[in-house]
Parts: structure tokens; C-alpha cells; sequence
């Protein structure tokens, strides 16, 4: 008998209310002692911090989805099996999409423009960079694209999920199995099509490098994606691990496991090569617009943060996964996942912090109570998305081939 309606276990609820109690606490101790300073660096970092913590959960939640729909373009049935976890993972998107909103408007609104230097109207006409930037650099702009954005992943991903939903109901075999896999493909196409749209190209420049607004990257996208990708990847990981070890997901075995850890290790791979061609090219040619951004990161106080965040993201997973074996071991993967998710964490905050606060560095309880409140609505709201349907889509079209996966 397979084990279909998950239950969150005592320990699991523990944790997912001791770090929204934790992380609660340090957001009313920064909104008071921060967020109403009369310090602009004090106002900078409170508003920073909820701007890097909104923006990481909101992307690795929806690059869940993506991992969903270039499967489902793939026709692969591999994932099959353990396919409502990404799938729970992914509903949180709405919870921190209306999240980062709010932040935007707080931020906007608030006039931080020591984080957005360009909200700064007189600051933008006497400077020809930002002027150039006004078309595309404004609220007006930001602000409709960011709801287009945010209501298109919402509405799109939903649908996905809806039609997933639909393989519980019964066998679906002959035509309408061809018309069920034909509405996944046609949907996940949609959703492909506009993420590269907005994660691939626009929504990084907007949301995060517009905040070094004299600086660009036409790497920039890809890398901003490839991070969070991997934070998602690794967030899989970690739920198939849970769920194995509480005895749900009987189906999926090391097979599945093994080629997640392929994943994670092939773009973590990724993410090195775009870390190092952004970051070599800018270096090599030695223009003062283009290292205006990475001066700080690599000579200033975030040095230390820069570095390490190549080793936690590049050097140890190819390391410590390169062989069969580890990306078979639970707890090696374990400890693999989890240390992305925070190294991954870490990147975005070297992405927001030194454009944001600049030398004002810090790296304390403010920031470390924010990762925990967002961790901890994160495993709340997947958590009680997993409860709602079965783990597994007995039904689904692709279910017993990846009864049968090998790797």
C-alpha cells in the first residue's frame, strides 16, 4: 500500500514554527530598531535585507517549476515519482510573490534610494548614465512589469498544477492520455517561453541589478537564474530526503536521487562557468564603468563573502558530489543541499548588500533572523501544499515507466 496523504510529523512542525518565531522576532526588532532609525544605513539595511530574502525565495521557488516544465517538454517520466514535491514547492510562489511586492512598495514608496539609486530624480538628471536608464528605470515601469511578471508565474504555474491534478481523479490512457500530455506541453511552453522573458533577461536587471545602476552585465540574467536554480535543485533534494526518510515516496529510490545530484552537480558547474566569464571578461578588460561593481566584492569588506561563495558553490559540489556513490548517500546530500541553499542564499546577498549598503557591512542578527523567517514560511506553506494532494500521480501517463527508471 502506498503511503499518498502526507502528514507533517511533530519534529517538522517544530522547526517550521520555531523559525517563524525566530525569524518574527528579528523582524519587529528591525522594523523598530532599523526600520524606524533615524540612520539612513540603519533604514538601507532593513529594507535590503527583506529585499534579498523576498527575491531568493520567490526565485528558487519558481525555478521549482521550471524544473517541472522543461521535464514535461522533455516528455521525461524519471521524475514522475517524486513530481509533487517541486510541484509544493512551487505553490509558494504566490505567499512570496505578494511578499517581495510589499517590499517593493515599502522600498519605492519609502524613497530608499540608497537602494535604488535611480528613485532619485534629481540625482537622475544630473547624471547622464541614469538618464540614458529613466525609459526603462522608473516606477511606473518597474512596477507594471513586476505585477505582469508576478501574476503571469502565479496564474501559469497554477494551471500546471491543476492539470497535474487531474491524473488523481483516474487511469488516463489512449486519446486522452495524448490529450493530457498535449495540454502539459502547451502549458509548460507558455511558462518556458515567458520565464525567459523575465528570470532570463529583464526581472534580474530590474529587481537587482538596476541597484548598481550604473553598472551592467549581459551575463548578468543567466547568472541571477543559474543561482537560484540551483538553490531550487537543492530544495528538491532535500524534500526527497525528508519524505524517504518518513516513509513516503516508496517509488522513488537512489535512481531518481542520483540524477537530482546530477542536476545539482552539472549546474553547479553552470553557475561556476558564469560566475568566472562574468568576472574574468570585467577583470581582463580592466574598464572603470564595469569594475566599479566588482571593487568592492573583491577588495572591499565583502571579500571574504565573494570568495567563499565560489568555494561553498563550486568547489565543494564538485568535489564531494563527483561520484556515483555520494549523489546516492542521503546524508551526503543532505549536507550538499542544504549548504547550497545556504551558499545560494549567500550570493544573493553579496548581489543586494554592497550596492545597497555599501561599506555599512553586516552580517548579523538582522539577516540571519530573516533567513529563518523565510525558511521557516517556506516549509509552512510547502508543508501544507504537500497535504493537500497525494505524493504520488499513480495516474499519470509516465507513472510506471519511471517505475522502471535506471541511471
Amino acid at each position: 500500500m502506498i503511503k499518498q496523504q502526507f502528514e507533517a510529523p511533530a519534529r517538522y512542525k517544530k522547526w517550521t514554527y520555531g523559525l517563524l518565531a525566530v525569524g518574527l522576532v528579528a523582524f519587529l526588532a528591525g522594523f523598530f530598531f532599523l526600520g524606524l532609525s533615524k540612520d539612513e544605513h540603519d533604514k538601507t539595511r532593513f529594507w535590503a535585507g527583506l529585499l534579498q530574502n523576498s527575491l531568493y525565495f520567490l526565485m528558487i521557488c519558481n525555478a521549482c517549476m521550471f524544473f517541472i516544465c522543461i521535464n514535461i517538454l522533455g516528455h521525461s517520466s524519471w521524475q514522475t515519482t517524486f513530481r509533487r514535491i517541486p510541484e509544493a514547492i512551487a505553490a509558494v510562489v504566490p505567499v512570496f510573490a505578494v511578499v517581495s511586492l510589499i517590499v517593493f512598495i515599502g522600498i519605492v514608496a519609502g524613497h530608499q534610494h540608497h537602494i535604488y539609486h535611480w528613485l532619485d530624480k534629481e540625482a537622475v538628471a544630473s547624471d547622464k548614465i541614469l538618464s540614458w536608464k529613466k525609459g526603462f528605470l522608473n516606477p511606473t515601469f518597474f512596477f507594471t512589469w513586476t505585477v505582469i511578471t508576478l501574476g503571469v508565474w502565479i496564474l501559469v504555474g497554477r494551471k500546471i498544477k491543476q492539470l497535474s491534478l487531474r491524473a488523481d481523479a483516474g487511469e488516463i490512457t489512449g486519446e486522452e492520455a495524448r490529450k493530457y500530455i498535449w495540454n502539459n506541453t502547451v502549458w509548460a511552453g507558455i511558462f518556458i517561453v515567458f520565464f525567459a522573458l523575465t528570470t532570463g533577461s529583464t526581472i534580474p536587471w530590474l529587481w537587482l541589478m538596476s541597484i548598481d545602476a550604473h553598472w551592467y552585465s549581459t551575463m548578468y540574467s543567466w547568472y541571477t537564474f543559474m543561482s537560484s536554480f540551483v538553490g531550487g535543485l537543492a530544495l528538491i533534494a532535500l524534500f526527497v530526503i525528508f519524505l524517504k526518510n518518513q516513509g513516503y515516496l516508496e517509488h522513488t529510490t537512489h535512481e531518481q536521487l542520483h540524477d537530482i545530484g546530477k542536476y545539482i552537480f552539472a549546474f553547479s558547474i553552470f553557475w561556476a562557468y558564469l560566475w568566472f566569464s562574468q568576472f574574468m571578461l570585467i577583470w581582463y578588460a580592466n574598464i572603470p564603468e564595469e569594475t566599479i561593481y566588482f571593487k568592492p566584492r573583491l577588495q572591499g569588506v565583502y571579500k571574504g563573502i565573494f570568495w567563499f561563495n565560489f568555494i561553498i558553490n563550486f568547489i565543494a559540489p564538485i568535489l564531494i558530489l563527483m561520484t556515483r556513490g555520494s549523489k546516492r548517500n542521503y546524508a551526503i546530500m543532505t549536507f550538499m543541499a542544504i549548504a547550497l541553499v545556504l551558499g545560494h542564499w549567500l550570493d544573493f546577498y553579496q548581489m543586494v548588500m554592497p550596492g545597497a549598503v555599501g561599506d555599512h557591512f553586516s552580517l548579523g542578527w538582522y539577516e540571519w533572523g530573516m533567513l529563518a523567517f523565510f525558511s521557516g514560511l517556506l516549509m509552512f506553506f510547502t508543508g501544507r501544499a504537500l497535504a493537500k494532494a497525494p505524493l504520488v500521480p499513480v495516474y499519470h501517463p509516465y507513472f510506471k515507466e519511471s517505475l522502471i527508471h535506471h541511471t
